[in-house]
C-alpha cells in the first residue's frame, strides 16, 4: 500500500512538471514568501487535466475523477514536501496548512459523468465530480464563508495547545458548520478545541440557481407541456464569483452534494469549474432552400421574399402579413449569443385590430429561435427579489422573462392593457438595455443597501390594439400617432420599439374568407399541412435557416453604407421641427443597420449590398411615418411587397417596383443631403 501511494505521489509530481503547474506552484510559494502577513494556512489552486494525468497514471487519474478528497490530499501532501524541500515559505510548520484546490478542465465524454437536472438524483450519493448543463435562472448578491480557520486544544499542558496541527479548511459539498462550530475535541487529549479567530479566512460565496434547458420550452406558455421544472442550486466560491450571468446556458464541472434543512433535503452542487455553453443547434439548409436559393439567385430580394411568403403557414394562409412576417424573420435572424453587441437588436410592435391572429403568428414564430420567452401578465419581465431559502438571510435575485430569454426574444404580447408602472419600466429598459434591481439592505440582512444592473440581450416583441378602448387614465399624447390611430396606446412607446408595422392585410387587401376557409381545414385536419408549401418547406427547415443565418459573419459593403447614412441624413432634415429639433434620433441608424444586416443574413450572404439597405430604408421609412408621419419621400404602406407573390412574373413586378423605388430614394438623398451624394451622384 505504501508503495502504491509513493507511485502516485510520484505521478503527480511529473505531471506538474511536464503542465507547467510546478512553476506556478513555486511561483505562487515566492508570493507567500515574500508577504509580510502571516496565514494559519496557503492556498494553492492547481489545474488538472485528467486526460494527460490518467496517460502519466492510470490509478491517480481514478482516483481524482471519483475520490477527489483522497486525490486532493496527495496533491497536498506533494505540495508541503516540496515545499520544505526547496525551503520555498518559512512559515509552514504543518501539512494541514497547505490548502491545495484542485480545478479539473474537463471530465470524460461519457454518460455517466453527466448530471441530468430533469432526473431525479437517485446514483448521485458518492462525492464524485459530474457535468451539470442549465440555464441560470436565480442568483443571490455575493456573500461570505469561513474559507478556513485554526483551532488549538484548549489544555495548556497538551501539546496542541500551539502550533499548527489543527487547521480546517472548506471541503466541496460541506456546510458552514462542517468547518467552524464549538465541538471539536483534540485527537491527543480528548480536550475541547477552540478557534483562534485571528486566523479565521474569509472567502466570497454565491448561489445560483440552474435549471435545465428544456425548460425554455415551459418558457414560452406551452400549455400542452404537463411538465414540472426543478432548479437545482449551484455554489460558487471565490474565483468562480461572478462567473455566470443572469439567463446564461453553463457547463459546469461540480460535486453533488445533498443539503439537510430539517425537514427537508435539497440536492445542490459545488461547482469546481465553469464554461460559457453553447447547444448544438442544426444549422444548415435543406435541399429544398437550397434549391430555391440557386433559382432565385437572379435577384437580392427574392429569397427573402418567398421566405416570408410561405413562412407561418400554419397559422395564416401564404401571402398574408407578408410584410410583418419578414420583419419577423429579420428579428429571428438578428438574435445574438449572450455576449451579443448591443447594436444589434431589432424590437417589433406590430400595430393591428386583430391581436388573435398577430398574437399566434408571434407565438408561432417564438418557437423558430432556440430562446423565446413568452411574458405573461401575473409575472416579471425583468427581475424580482426575495429571501434566499438557503439560510443565508440573503436576496435571492430571479430572472424574468426577458432575462431567461438572452440571447432570443421576449415576447411581451398585448401592451395596450400594460399599467402605466409596466409600460414605464418597459419603456426604460429598451432605451437602456439595463434592468436594474434595488436590494433594500435592512430586509436582506445587510448594512447597506445594493443596487445590482443586468444587461438586457434579447429582442423584444410586443402587439398593440388600435381598436382598444382607453382603460386607464392617461394624458392623450398620441391618440394618433403619425398616420395611425392607436386607442390607448401612449405613443412614447413607439419610440423605444424600433419597428413599427401596420398589420392591415387582413382589415383591408383580405376579405375574410381567405382567413375563414384557413381556420376550418385547420380544424378538421389537424396536424396535417394545408399547403403544398408547407410540406414542401416545414417549421424544422426553417429552425435549421435560422441557425446558420444567425452564425454568419456579416461585413457592410461601402454602398450599403453610403445609402443607410445618406437617407439618414435627409430623412433627419425633413423632420426637423424649428421649436422641438429633429424627431430622428440616432438609433435610427444602429436600426437601418441592423435591418440591412439581418436582410443579409436571412439571404445567407456575408456582405450587405446596396438592395439589403433598399428593404432596410423602406421598412424604416413606413415605421417612421407611422410614428412621426409622412416625408418628402412618398411610400406606399406595402412598398415592400407591393403585390401577391403568387408565379414568377409576380416576383419579376416586385422587383421592377423595388428597383424604381431604390432610384426614388436616390433622388431624396439627392434633394436633402447633397453633401453625402458623391457615390449617389454616379449612380
Amino acid at each position: 500500500m505504501a508503495d502504491f501511494i509513493l507511485e502516485m505521489k510520484e505521478a503527480i509530481l511529473t505531471y506538474l512538471d511536464r503542465s507547467g503547474g510546478l512553476q506556478k506552484f513555486v511561483e505562487d510559494c515566492k508570493e507567500y514568501n515574500d508577504s509580510n502577513q502571516c496565514l494559519g494556512f496557503y492556498r494553492f489552486s492547481i489545474a488538472v487535466n485528467p486526460s494527460d494525468l490518467t496517460e502519466i497514471d492510470a490509478r491517480l487519474g481514478n482516483c481524482v475523477l471519483h475520490d477527489p478528497q483522497k486525490a486532493t490530499c496527495l496533491f497536498q501532501s506533494v505540495c508541503f514536501i516540496s515545499i520544505k524541500t526547496l525551503s520555498l515559505i518559512e512559515k509552514i510548520h504543518t501539512q494541514a496548512q497547505v490548502n491545495v484546490v484542485l480545478k479539473l478542465t474537463h471530465l470524460p465524454p461519457l454518460p455517466d459523468y453527466y448530471l441530468n437536472l430533469c432526473d431525479f438524483p437517485h446514483g448521485y450519493d458518492p462525492k464524485r465530480y459530474f457535468v451539470v448543463e442549465g440555464l441560470v435562472m436565480a442568483m443571490t448578491p455575493v456573500t461570505k464563508y469561513t474559507q478556513g480557520a485554526r483551532f488549538l486544544c484548549t489544555e495548556d499542558t497538551c501539546p496542541y495547545s500551539s502550533g499548527f496541527q489543527y487547521i480546517r479548511v472548506h471541503v466541496p459539498g460541506a456546510t458552514e458548520s462542517a468547518t467552524v462550530r464549538n465541538d471539536f475535541t483534540c485527537t491527543l487529549c480528548g480536550s475541547s478545541l477552540k478557534e483562534d479567530v485571528k486566523f479565521r479566512v474569509l472567502g466570497d460565496k454565491q448561489l445560483v440557481e440552474m435549471i435545465h434547458t428544456r425548460a425554455v420550452d415551459a418558457l414560452r406558455a406551452d400549455l400542452t407541456s404537463s411538465f414540472r421544472y426543478q432548479s437545482t442550486t449551484v455554489f460558487l466560491r471565490d474565483e468562480l464569483c461572478h462567473q455566470m450571468k443572469m439567463g446564461g446556458l453553463y457547463r459546469i464541472i461540480g460535486i453533488p452534494a445533498y443539503v439537510h434543512q430539517w425537514p427537508k433535503v435539497a440536492l445542490s452542487v459545488e461547482a469546481n469549474s465553469i464554461q460559457p455553453w453553447i447547444p448544438k443547434c442544426p444549422a444548415f439548409i435543406s435541399d429544398n432552400f437550397q434549391s430555391l436559393l440557386s433559382v432565385t439567385a437572379c435577384s437580392p430580394w427574392r429569397f427573402s421574399a418567398i421566405l416570408a411568403n410561405i413562412f407561418g403557414s400554419h397559422v395564416v394562409p401564404p401571402g398574408m402579413y407578408n410584410t410583418l412576417k419578414l420583419c419577423l424573420l429579420l428579428s429571428l435572424v438578428q438574435t445574438c449569443g449572450d455576449e451579443g453587441e448591443p447594436g444589434n437588436f431589432l424590437d417589433l410592435l406590430a400595430l393591428t385590430n386583430d391581436t388573435l391572429i398577430v398574437d399566434r403568428l408571434l407565438m408561432y414564430s417564438l418557437g423558430i429561435v432556440a430562446r423565446g420567452t413568452r411574458h405573461l401578465a401575473s409575472g416579471e419581465i425583468f427581475a424580482t427579489v426575495s429571501k434566499d431559502e438557503h439560510g443565508t438571510g440573503t436576496a435571492n435575485i430571479q430572472a424574468g422573462s426577458a432575462l431567461l430569454a438572452t440571447g432570443g426574444i421576449c415576447f411581451v404580447g398585448d401592451i395596450s392593457s400594460y399599467k402605466k408602472d409596466k409600460l414605464d419600466l418597459l419603456h426604460s429598459v429598451l432605451e437602456t438595455r439595463t434592468a436594474i434591481v434595488f436590494i433594500p439592505g435592512k430586509k436582506y440582512g445587510e448594512d447597506v443597501d445594493q443596487q445590482l444592473s443586468f444587461p438586457i440581450k434579447c429582442n423584444f416583441w410586443a402587439v398593440a390594439d388600435t381598436c382598444a378602448p382607453s382603460k386607464r387614465s392617461l394624458k392623450s399624447d398620441g391618440a394618433v400617432l403619425g398616420s395611425v390611430n392607436i386607442g390607448s396606446f401612449p405613443s412614447k412607446m413607439s419610440n423605444a420599439f424600433g419597428l413599427l408595422i401596420h398589420c392591415r392585410e387582413a382589415a383591408c387587401d383580405y376579405p375574410a374568407l381567405p382567413l375563414t376557409h384557413h381556420t376550418l381545414q385547420e380544424a378538421m385536419n389537424p396536424g396535417e399541412p394545408l399547403y403544398p408549401a408547407s410540406m414542401q418547406f416545414t417549421t424544422q427547415d426553417y429552425e435549421a435557416l435560422i441557425a446558420l443565418a444567425r452564425s454568419l459573419q456579416i461585413e457592410l459593403s461601402p454602398e450599403a453604407e453610403s445609402l443607410i447614412h445618406g437617407y439618414y441624413m435627409a430623412s433627419r432634415r425633413v423632420r426637423t421641427d424649428p421649436v422641438h429639433g429633429s424627431k430622428l434620433s440616432a438609433a435610427s441608424v444602429k436600426l437601418l443597420m441592423s435591418l440591412a444586416e439581418a436582410h443579409a443574413k436571412l439571404n445567407l450572404r456575408s456582405r450587405v449590398l446596396e438592395e439589403d439597405a433598399v428593404i432596410a430604408v423602406l421598412l424604416c421609412e413606413n415605421s417612421i411615418t407611422l410614428k412621426h408621419g409622412g416625408s418628402a419621400l412618398v411610400l406606399s404602406p406595402n412598398a415592400v411587397f407591393p403585390c401577391d407573390l403568387h408565379d414568377h412574373e409576380s416576383l419579376h413586378r416586385r422587383d421592377v417596383n423595388l428597383m424604381q423605388l431604390h432610384q426614388q430614394i436616390l433622388q431624396f438623398i439627392l434633394t436633402y443631403a447633397p453633401e453625402a451624394t458623391a457615390y449617389i451622384t454616379e449612380e
